[in-house]
Formats: structure tokens, sequence, C-alpha cells
């Protein structure tokens, strides 16, 4: 039976959604609660992991042969553990409004992913919204203080984790949508988090003792606990579902979504204020992203 695109539309809005609400909530956690990016990421993998495990005692056991557990060992440091440590490292050294507005270059480096691994093709009208969208990074990365590593400000180094992280998942959109269409969302994400769980504790636990978690507010535990239950384990529940049912550069396009929401809940909530110069940069990468995804439309 063909898999329905409507709901795969769905999925992808809702995914970015959450993930543009976790921009602002990630940037609390990282400036006021003392937690290593490292250790942060070890607790979302292991009580998401530990979900997605226990969902699948409840469903129909699939067997899945140990060439493809290598691969979904693969898809778990690219899916997961590598862009989730590069954004939380990014969000640690960049303000929520620069890392949205950066961030909107995925459906352009999905594309060139796709184009590599999916034969996907890139017309001239792609490579002019390629040029366009670098333009407003650029323009991000001049406007950018980064001399000063206060809190508020966003760093070189900031920039290049954000610009990894986007990489890297773009890699993930591109390459692995023919392997997680053969299992399903539970049994993929299953391995993929036991995999991220079992590289990251290592770094983790060396690290324990010098954090203070009772120091931690009473806010910034429930950021966290939006960070695990819903950035974690019902996005990477959902973004699979997307994934099997529209192409990567579709689902990379909803991440248009993740920006506007974080902009939206980061200057409501007094915590940034917009610029005319971040205006402009985000107008010239929403172009660019529209021209590379509007040119020779192919059936989803």
């Amino acid at each position: 039976m063909k898999k329905s695109p409507v709901v795969g539309h769905f999925s992808a809005a809702i995914t970015y959604v959450i993930f543009g609400l976790n921009i602002v909530f990630c940037r609390d956690i990282a400036t006021e609660s003392g937690i290593p990016p490292i250790i942060l990421f070890t607790m979302r993998a292991l009580v998401s992991g530990a979900l997605f495990w226990l969902v699948s005692l409840m469903m129909p056991r699939e067997k899945v042969p140990w060439q493809d557990l290598l691969k979904l060992s693969g898809a778990g440091v690219i899916g997961l553990f590598l862009p989730q440590l590069t954004f939380l490292n990014a969000i640690a050294r960049t303000t929520a409004v620069d890392l949205s507005i950066i961030n909107t270059i995925t459906p352009i480096l999905t594309m060139f992913s796709a184009a590599i691994f999916l034969k996907e093709p890139i017309t001239w009208k792609k490579a002019i919204g390629v040029l366009v969208s670098f333009g407003g990074i650029i323009w991000v990365i001049l406007q950018s203080d980064f001399h000063d590593g206060g809190a508020d400000q966003t760093t070189a180094m900031g920039v290049t984790y954000c610009i990894l992280n986007c990489t890297i998942f773009a890699l993930y959109l591109g390459t692995c949508r023919p392997l997680i269409a053969r299992y399903s969302v539970v049994t993929c994400m299953k391995w993929m988090f036991l995999v991220s769980a079992i590289l990251a504790l290592p770094f983790s636990l060396p690290l324990l003792p010098s954090v203070d978690f009772v120091a931690v507010s009473v806010t910034v535990w429930w950021e966290i606990a939006f960070l695990i239950f819903f950035a974690t384990f019902i996005a990477y529940f959902m973004l699979p579902v997307a994934q099997t049912r529209i192409r990567p550069t579709l689902i990379s396009l909803y991440g248009s979504l993740q920006p506007l929401i974080a902009i939206a809940v980061a200057i409501v909530a007094g915590k940034e204020s917009l610029t005319l110069a971040k205006v402009v940069a985000a107008l010239l990468v929403f172009v660019g992203v529209w021209i590379v995804t509007t040119s020779k439309k192919r059936e989803i």
C-alpha cells in the first residue's frame, strides 16, 4: 500500500515546529544549567532510547540482518550523535536568532547530498539559490561579534559548529531514506539511539562529578524534559515517518518553520531582539532556499 504523502508533510511540519521551540529552550539550558553538551546528549539518548525499546516490546518484532544493523549504526552516528552534539555546542556559542538563520541552509545542503546519493538533479536555478542563501549566511557572520565570548554573542566557533550540524544532518537526510523505509520507525530509532548512547557514555561519565545538578533551576529542568521527550522522542519518532513518504529536499524545506518559530519565541520572551541586518540576512537565506526548492520540481 502506498504511503500517504499527507502524513509525511504533517510529520515533517510537526517535527520542525518542535525543533524551533527546542532552539530557544536549548539556549537557556546551555547558558544557565552548567551541564556540558555531551552529558545533555547522553541524557537524551538514554531516556529516548529506553522509550523506543519499551515501545518495541509492544510491537511485532522485526528481524534486522547484521548488515543493516551496521548501516543503522552509521545512521545513528550521522543522524543523532554528531548532529545533536554539534547543535548543543553551537547553541552555547550563538544566539538563537543567528543559529536559526544559519540552520536554514539545511535544504540546500540536503539538495547536494540527495544529488550525490539519490541522483536528484542540480540546475542553474538551484545554483543561483545556493549563492543567494550563502550571501545571507555570510551577512550573519559579518554582523556577529567574534571578539566577545559572552552568553549573548555569536562566536566564530559557534558558527562553525552550526554549519557542521547542518552539513551532517543534511547528509543523513540525503542518504538514509532507503534504509529507514525498510523498517518501522521504532525499529530504526531503538538501534540508532542505542548506538548513540554507547558512543556518548565514555565521554560523559568522567564529566559527571563536575556537574552541580542540584543548582539547576526548576524552569531549566522543565526545558530539559521538553528537550528529552518532545524534541528527541516525539520528533525523532515523526521524522522517519516523513522520510519514508516525501523526498529529503521537501523534508528539509520544512526547516523554514524552525527559524520562524525560534525567532518569534525568543523575541516574545524578551530573550533576544531582531535587528534590520538580521532581517536582511534571513530574507536572503529564505529567498535562496525558495529558489532552490522551486527549481525543477519532481513528484513527491
